[in-house]
């Protein structure tokens, strides 16, 4: 079951990816003519090439009938190639004067250039401009794919029980989706929220496996030599807090101000609880091996507080269970702590 789980949740995680990927590309990967220049631009760019080749038509046209004039007096080699040189010369100006005549307006152009590259629409007023950018630049508003790995420990504030004596290496690995609303525009607060799969997974050391018997668990000793045992947790995983971002407001143009919401330095901390979905152990030794989805009291709630520092994509977390690893009296007061790196949260 916990396998399903899993392999659901990275499928949905992959099309997510996609999807986000497909609406970029039909956002910003157009046809050339569409994206890297402006429409507009590009008409009246080709109506200026046509305007100056129709003139250096002309006049070149003319300035090979004044050569083969020249031509035809025989004048000795270096009299010609200077004549030749004050005609070609007279043309080049008459072309660039006719040119300059013609009007075109580049710092125009440029303007135009410049909204279409930022907007990706050619705009005829500054209020059209403003709507535009205003549409542009909301407040964030989305579910964004995460994942997560984090070494976790199991903190007691009594005596250590078996478990604490004999705990190996243990890890929490988690995926989902993180919803994020920022509350406006240039708001450095944001709401987060989301659902995520959390698979956590507990070793143990010394040559020692979780056993129960009747109900009970604790941990029994193995006859033999022991490769792997670990009991693996599935838990559903509700995340809810707020984040701060630390950027400065930017100046998108015509009086629009934002704040970017999901990039640069943010902290962020939030409540969590999840709801378990299946328990795995796992043992395998020369012995005998075996998986065992049954049982084993690990508490079939949990609910604890996180606290994450993010730059841009990469984040670095630290949350704590508050409620215990186990139920009612096994391995007592045992609450996970896990400090982990995160991509995308």
């Amino acid at each position: 079951m916990i396998k399903k789980f899993i392999i659901t949740g990275m499928l949905c995680l992959i099309i997510t990816s996609i999807n986000a990927q497909r609406r970029t590309l039909s956002l910003n990967l157009q046809p050339k003519e569409d994206t890297t220049v402006s429409p507009i631009v590009k008409e009246k760019v080709e109506e200026y090439a046509v305007k100056i080749n129709e003139i250096i038509q002309e006049e070149k046209k003319l300035m090979e009938a004044e050569l083969s004039v020249l031509q035809a007096k025989n004048l000795d080699k270096s009299e010609f190639s200077k004549q030749k040189a004050q005609i070609a010369d007279a043309y080049s100006q008459k072309i660039d004067a006719r040119i300059a005549g013609l009007g075109f307006d580049l710092d125009q152009m440029i303007q135009k250039q410049v909204r279409y590259s930022l907007l990706n629409s050619d705009v005829s007023s500054n209020e059209e401009l403003k709507e535009k950018l205003l549409k542009k630049f909301q407040p964030k508003k989305s579910f964004d794919g995460y994942i997560s790995y984090g070494i976790m420990t199991l903190t007691n504030d009594k005596p250590d029980n078996d478990l604490d004596k004999n705990l190996g290496y243990a890890n929490n690995f988690e995926f989902g989706l993180k919803f994020n609303y920022q509350f406006s525009r240039t708001s450095p607060w944001g709401l987060i929220s989301g659902l995520g799969f959390s698979w956590r997974t507990v070793r143990t050391d010394n040559n020692l496996v979780f056993a129960k018997q009747n109900e009970n668990v604790f941990l029994a000793k193995y006859e033999g030599s022991l490769d792997k045992a670990k009991l693996r947790t599935g838990y559903l995983m509700v995340p809810f807090g707020f984040q701060y971002n630390f950027s400065k407001l930017q100046n998108a143009g015509m009086d629009v101000q934002y704040r970017p919401y999901s990039d640069g330095l943010r902290m962020s901390a939030n409540v969590y609880g999840g709801i378990k979905m299946s328990t795995n152990n796992i043992v395998k030794g020369d012995n005998q091996s075996f998986r065992d989805r049954s049982n084993y009291q690990v508490n079939p709630f949990v609910y604890g507080a996180q606290v994450t520092v993010s730059y841009d994509n990469i984040s670095l977390f630290v949350k704590k269970d508050f409620s215990n690893f186990f139920k009612d009296s096994y391995f007592e007061n045992d609450k996970a702590l896990v400090f982990g790196i995160a991509l995308g949260w």
